[in-house]
């Protein structure tokens, strides 16, 4: 599946004001539906780098363009699968995914890059065989999980998607990715959280307007660097 290259910015915020935006967007934007009872959903992702760090360091020097492997779950289910490649190029980005099966996962967080699942098939999507031809020439292969809670919030005109992240966490237990008690630890300060806004084309006045605090801090680092950055450290 592929969509079109879209302009995305990032905000560090802390829980008080993240509470005031959120109730804002809540009045102007409907929540997605995909959010369920709870109101929010967990996303988990294992992110695929080479023996050079390549990925780490193209964000770190704001490489341009640049782009990386990551696979994905919601709330600790195998039920959907994905197999994202995302790419930023002139400041903006694009998301194609392809379903992936849990076996070759599988055989991907247990480093058995050999195992033939792995090997792609004429059915296979072109996503997938670009991914496991830079297994084989790049050495690409998981180096950290990335894990948080999400709140959604979509605009059908410009397609716009405002999300509030809580509880970014990061881990490296690849054998439990799946475990509801994955062991993880949080990547930024107490009280602080991140706030994504995701557009096409144009960004209407009147939601742009609800997010001006004067507080808001942007970032262009992704959560796979700033868990990929403590996670270094923690190793030092």
């Amino acid at each position: 599946m592929s969509s079109k290259w879209r302009h995305e910015y990032k905000y560090f915020s802390p829980e008080r004001l993240l509470q005031v935006l959120q109730q804002r967007t809540a009045c102007v934007l409907q929540k997605d539906p995909h959010v369920g009872e709870k109101g929010f959903y967990h996303i988990r992702s294992i992110y695929f780098d080479d023996i050079y760090n390549t990925c780490y360091e193209e964000n770190l020097s704001g490489t341009d363009p640049r782009e990386k492997f990551r696979i994905r779950i919601y709330n600790n289910s195998d039920k959907r699968i994905s197999l994202e490649l995302k790419q930023r190029k002139m400041g903006k980005c694009l998301k194609t995914s392809s379903p992936v099966s849990k076996e070759r996962l599988l055989a991907l967080t247990e480093f058995d890059f050999q195992n033939e699942i792995l090997r792609p098939t004429e059915e296979d999507s072109f996503i997938y065989k670009k991914f496991y031809s830079q297994i084989l020439y790049r050495g690409l292969k998981p180096v950290n999980i990335v894990c948080y809670d999400r709140v959604p919030y979509i605009y059908r005109t410009g397609n716009v998607r405002i999300t509030f992240d809580r509880n970014i966490r990061s881990g490296r237990d690849f054998s439990r990715f799946f475990d509801n008690d994955l062991p993880a630890r949080p990547i930024l300060p107490k009280g602080t959280n991140l706030i994504e806004v995701k557009f096409d084309e144009l960004l209407p006045d009147y939601i742009f307007e609800l997010l001006q605090t004067g507080e808001l801090s942007q970032t262009s680092f992704s959560k796979y660097f700033l868990c990929r950055k403590y996670g270094m450290k923690q190793t030092l």
